[in-house]
């Protein structure tokens, strides 16, 4: 999944940027309200953590240019501790949820996976999809019918995530190198291709369609 990470605090960003990472998401970070406006609306971010106290635009003038153009990422807002008023004006803008500052990363992590599920109204618990049971702390994966735990590589895990969230759906080679990886990743349509048949080698070939001309399809594609 892809995250858009806005924060001026430069050793606070450089630490949230690789625990993020660590985490499974693709990171892209900005430390001002007038680009973190540009990238919002032009990226397809699947989500956003944004503090409020930014140069150039504030967060809240940020956040309500994205809904008034009907864009709606969730964005985890970031809050002063004990400014209730931040909290409810960042509500107000169209925050989907807050964290006050300081905070425990496993906290803001915790955040971004409800924020997930809420989404694409996924119940608590393990992603499952096709006989896969997605560990996303572990970044493991059980074989139901075997009870076998695979190992996965960051990028393995990134793009399995993405294609389990959506089963039977035809994914388009673009949209998933927009939602697997960051601005910096190599993304090229050919290293998709490799990282696909790396999942098809660990898990079957059957596992993940190809649609000549349309993209891939994960699972079966009647749902």
């Amino acid at each position: 999944m892809r995250l858009l990470l806005v924060e001026d605090d430069a050793l606070l960003s450089d630490r949230l940027r690789g625990e993020l990472q660590r985490a499974g998401f693709a990171v892209d970070v900005t430390d001002n309200g007038v680009d973190a406006g540009f990238m919002g609306g032009s990226e397809p971010y699947d989500m956003v953590v944004l503090d409020i106290g930014l140069p150039g635009r504030s967060g809240l003038e940020v956040l309500r240019d994205w809904r008034a153009a009907g864009n709606p990422m969730p964005v985890l807002v970031l809050t002063a501790r004990d400014a209730w008023h931040e909290k409810v004006d960042g509500f107000k803008a169209g925050a989907d949820d807050y964290l006050s500052k300081p905070f425990h990363t496993a906290e803001l992590i915790a955040r971004l996976h409800a924020l997930l599920r809420r989404g694409i109204a996924r119940p608590p618990g393990p992603l499952q999809a096709a006989g896969l049971e997605l560990d996303e702390e572990a970044q493991t994966v059980r074989v139901t019918a075997t009870d076998a735990t695979v190992e996965l590589t960051g990028t393995e895990f990134r793009l399995l995530r993405y294609l389990m969230l959506h089963p039977g759906r035809v994914l388009s080679k673009s949209r998933l190198v927009e939602h697997v990886y960051d601005f910096d990743a190599e993304r090229d349509s050919n290293v998709l291709e490799v990282y696909i048949n790396r999942l098809r080698r660990k898990f079957g070939r059957d596992l993940i369609a190809t649609r000549r001309g349309q993209g891939y399809v994960f699972g079966t594609d009647d749902a």
